[in-house]
């Protein structure tokens, strides 16, 4: 509340109290009997209770109507930021590959972002990012960085490059405490190639013939220091393989000590029950921040055109 608005209904209280005090003491002036009629009294200790219950009610209504008009701001932020995370039924299709997702915030709107971008070439950008905070300032962080790689992938498709011009970007156009983890995937699904830049984030897990590799982090998380050096890292998609790419909501939500263990039994389910059984392992008695999944499976009969490419990896 406006320090104005709490002056103004500290004065209500004070008349209210003070018109009370007043019809106790029977005196305006206690220990002074003044005035001697106790019904002047009683009718200027009701005009100071009317007037401090109206100051109340006046500053109680106000309040009422700025949180009203704040909840609805928060309700169709969420919608607008719902519109730029791709929900399952707009997820692109692609031949021979299965993407599912799991997004929830933890508050009306969240700061994380993932995103599902065909380009040219037969590849396909998966990008997350969880940025440091909650609520609304995280939200509009996040949709700064869907902008900015939704711009950069339109001209240069390199995990590389987008991590460099986000993190100097942030940097230079965000708050030092704002930061953001993220990690950029180009998936060439002619050959299952995995080209990965790992900004700070969860690793994430490729899952294929029995065995789990992880992507782990190959550069600092986006937006501390602008002359930061980042890598990339490849692997390799196989067939009825799987990559799983989530936010730290999701595994702080998963009760126990073996939460990676039961990554790997879930991602190693052939069922198509996959999401199912990774949505099943949150618990909200411990998530306190908000959960990204994106799941991308591998069918087991597209094989790579190429036998020397798959021989040499």
């Amino acid at each position: 509340m406006p320090r104005s608005k709490r002056i103004i209904t500290e004065g209500g209280i004070f008349l209210q109290g003070f018109a009370i005090y007043c019809l106790w003491s029977r005196s305006l002036a206690w220990p002074l009997m003044w005035p001697k009629d106790e019904s002047v009294v009683f009718l200027i200790a009701l005009i100071f209770y009317a007037v401090g219950s109206a100051m109340m009610n006046g500053m109680l209504t106000s309040e009422f109507a700025r949180k009203t008009q704040l909840e609805a701001d928060q309700i169709a932020a969420r919608q607008i930021q719902q519109t730029l995370q791709p929900g399952q039924e707009s997820l692109p299709e692609l031949p021979g590959y299965q993407l599912e997702t799991f997004y929830r915030p933890f508050r009306e709107v969240g700061g994380d972002y993932f995103d599902v971008i065909e380009l040219t070439g037969k590849r396909t950008l998966f990008a997350v990012a969880d940025v440091s905070g909650k609520g609304m300032p995280a939200a509009l962080l996040a949709a700064n960085i869907q902008a900015l790689v939704r711009s950069i992938a339109n001209l240069e498709a390199d995990p590389l490059a987008m991590a460099r011009q986000i993190n100097r970007h942030l940097c230079r156009y965000t708050p030092s405490d704002r930061f953001a983890t993220a990690v950029f995937i180009v998936l060439s699904r002619e050959t299952g190639e995995l080209t990965c830049v790992n900004a700070g984030h969860n690793a994430p897990i490729v899952f294929g013939s029995g065995s789990a590799k992880e992507l782990e982090a190959t550069g600092v998380p986006l937006g501390l220091f602008p002359d930061a050096a980042y890598e990339t890292r490849k692997a390799i998609l196989d067939p009825d393989g799987s990559l799983l790419i989530f936010t730290d909501g999701f595994t702080d939500s998963i009760s126990g000590e073996n939460a990676e263990e039961l990554l790997r039994n879930a991602l190693a389910d052939t069922s198509e029950r996959t999401i199912l059984i990774l949505k099943s392992m949150v618990d909200p008695r411990f998530n306190e921040d908000d959960i990204t999944i994106l799941l991308v499976k591998r069918d087991a009969n597209h094989r790579q055109p190429n036998p020397h490419f798959e021989a040499a990896s």
